[in-house]
């Protein structure tokens, strides 16, 4: 029942969302002719404001662009990827010209250079100038431009930093030297390659090789990923191709998830509030948005903190938290729960007063504070003042 209601909901946006496509037209003096698009802008696009947009460019946008531009919307829908521009070309008669390549090398050669540099020098610049744009771009393609898309990786300067290559005709050597390439960039980039079990058999063999060899690339800054689809066909994969890939790509933009906090959180040689702030400095160096570090994810990294038995991480998340949510007791909390685990009782029974003064969260109420509070003050009577003092009062000092 519930999938029938999810697949419902997707057709519906799905078929709203076509409604909303612009379609225009570009002059171009590489190709010595006009082409035209197929533009799909955010539902909350607004052209006066300083909201930038990743450019997701779809080759093969005859019949490629109505599935990514339902993706996109579907994702958007549910936060799960930032609102997007959906740039379709379309090419109909002269697809084999566009992607005309050297038989040798596989790199696009006569026509085929033509197109590349008109995507790369006329498509490109048009739909920065025209909408409000970010420097993410990702292009898409499938069969024959999915091995086109390949040659802006040999490029020095990048046009696009995502590649999603869903089920590529490889030709020639360029299969060969795509990971040889990969090795080399110094900033991000993601690249997506995907076949199926039922996929044509030699496009298969070649994608697998590449895979093989694309596995072993030794790059931080790469961010791979494969899929083999069972019981797809070459031309049945693109939708799940289409949706894995925006899901990996994207990954980062979403809240922290369980697999995140172990495998890169837990482990985590730094305080663990440089690693928020600089997933949040990488999400807006990759996609031109600024996003607010809730409270949510702070409470999260601040459980891994406990779970680390690391103080040091739990007063810098308390700090971080004080400055991003001031009105909020969480950061106070988690101030005074440092300060408290150190032996400091006075100290931490003033923190925890000084939160009775501020906003309560979702999973600590002013209740538990009074609790802890309760706790100190009697721990506080055992303890006999004058010892107590001084030794605070050197911890003080130590920590100015």
């Amino acid at each position: 029942m519930r999938k029938a209601i999810l697949l419902v909901f997707a057709y519906l946006i799905v078929t709203s969302s076509f409604a909303q496509v612009i379609y225009k037209e570009i002059t171009s003096s590489r190709l010595n002719a006009d082409r035209k698009l197929k533009i799909k802008l955010p539902k909350d696009y607004d052209g006066d404001s300083n909201v930038k947009h990743p450019v997701i460019i779809v080759f093969d946008g005859d019949y490629l662009f109505e599935p990514v531009a339902g993706q996109v919307d579907y994702q958007t829908y549910f936060d799960d990827m930032p609102s997007s521009i959906v740039v379709g070309i379309v090419q109909g008669e002269s697809r084999f010209y566009d992607g005309y390549f050297d038989p040798t090398t596989g790199l696009p050669t006569e026509s085929g250079l033509r197109f590349h540099e008109f995507v790369a020098e006329e498509l490109l610049p048009y739909i920065d100038d025209e909408y409000n744009t970010s420097k993410f771009r990702v292009a898409v393609g499938h069969d024959r431009m999915g091995n086109f898309i390949n040659s802006y990786i040999f490029k020095e300067d990048l046009a696009f930093q995502a590649f999603v290559c869903i089920s590529p005709d490889f030709v020639g050597s360029l299969r060969n030297f795509v990971d040889e390439r990969l090795k080399l960039f110094k900033d991000d980039i993601f690249y997506y390659l995907a076949t199926s079990e039922k996929d044509i058999p030699e496009i298969r063999d070649n994608i697998l090789s590449t895979h093989s060899l694309i596995e072993t690339v030794d790059n931080k800054n790469l961010t791979y990923y494969f899929d083999d689809f069972e019981n797809e066909t070459h031309y049945t994969l693109v939708t799940s191709a289409i949706s894995r890939s925006f899901d990996k790509i994207f990954d980062i933009y979403n809240p922290l998830r369980e697999k995140e906090l172990e495998e890169k959180v837990l482990p985590y040689e730094d305080t663990l509030d440089k690693y928020l702030t600089d997933r949040y400095d990488r999400i807006e160096k990759l996609f031109g948005i600024t996003q607010e570090i809730s409270e949510e994810e702070i409470e999260k990294v601040a459980k891994v903190a406990e779970q680390r038995e690391d103080l040091e991480s739990l007063y810098k998340l308390g700090k971080l938290a004080n400055k991003i949510h001031p009105k909020s007791l969480l950061g106070t909390y988690y101030l005074a729960q440092s300060a408290e685990r150190l032996g400091k009782t006075k100290k931490a029974k003033k923190l925890y007063e000084s939160a009775l003064e501020l906003d309560e969260t979702n999973h600590i109420d002013k209740d538990y504070i009074a609790t802890k509070i309760e706790e100190l003050t009697v721990a506080l009577v055992e303890v006999d003042d004058e010892d107590l003092e001084e030794s605070e009062e050197e911890d003080d000092n130590e920590e100015k």
